[in-house]
């Protein structure tokens, strides 16, 4: 199964770091935030990503085509018979399977999944976004996907933030807000599950955004149902939240480090 991760955000509200680099690219403890992510999704299993680059995406296309020359021991023997010999699994993310799409600068995150589809393989499909950490178990969330057999699963969160808020009967969610007045309702933690037939909800043209129309149509059709995640999920939007992050991993309480 594969997992599209939309990096190509320009993080307006975190400039500290963005002015020179892509959100996703955001260090937490020496490692792009990224990195953090498919750490994740590797240790539950899933280990082939499509990366749907935007802004900045270049940083992160060159982070990923020099990985094994970076976290690797590595031998060169220089002259005119160049070559390069890596030396036995010298980091844990060998396996991994990257593939480094440009979805355009200025694409919404709708239309960074309908440019990203075409190296799916067909099945179910994981959809996350760049800037946040959690630690639920997709496995779990997965089996949950497939026990309600509709098009579509979304991560539930509690939060102070103000991100997209779910209204739920059960499982199934009656309708989804992006972004209303705060309330106490479960929001929208960017964690999620589609069938094909989700991408048929996802309009032509480059400002297509997820979380309005797409999100919005598929809750009115009964198809979109939310996992609640009760543990701990924090979105890095803002300075604040770098800080806060990196602190929890630099005192060695970071709960989204499950690897």
């Amino acid at each position: 199964m594969k997992v599209m991760i939309l990096c190509g955000g320009q993080g307006t509200r975190l400039r500290e770091h963005t002015e020179v680099l892509p959100k996703p690219m955001v260090e937490i403890g020496g490692r792009p935030i990224l990195w953090h992510i498919m750490k994740l999704y590797a240790f539950h299993g899933f280990t082939e990503f499509i990366l749907c680059l935007g802004y900045k995406g270049h940083v992160i296309r060159n982070y990923f085509l020099n990985y094994e020359a970076m976290n690797s021991d590595v031998t060169l023997a220089l002259g005119q018979k160049h070559s390069m010999e890596f030396h036995g699994d010298s980091h844990s993310e060998t396996g991994w399977k990257v593939t480094l799409v440009d979805t355009g600068e200025h694409t919404m995150t709708g239309a960074r999944i309908r440019k990203g589809a075409r190296y799916l393989d067909g099945g179910t499909f994981a959809v996350t976004y760049g800037d946040g950490v959690c630690n639920a178990d997709m496995r779990r969330v997965l089996e949950f996907h497939r026990s309600h057999g509709h098009l579509a699963t979304l991560t539930g969160v509690r939060s102070p933030s103000l991100f997209g808020e779910l209204h739920v009967q059960a499982t199934l969610v009656q309708s989804f807000s992006e972004k209303p007045a705060l309330t106490d309702r479960q929001i929208n933690g960017g964690f999620f599950f589609f069938e094909p037939g989700f991408l048929d909800y996802l309009e032509p043209g480059d400002d297509c955004v997820l979380e309005r129309s797409p999100l919005e149509r598929c809750a009115r059709d009964c198809q979109l149902h939310v996992y609640e995640h009760t543990g701990f999920w924090q979105c890095m939007d803002t300075y604040r939240d770098w800080l806060d992050l990196e602190r929890k991993w630099t005192e060695g309480n970071a709960p989204w480090k499950v690897w």
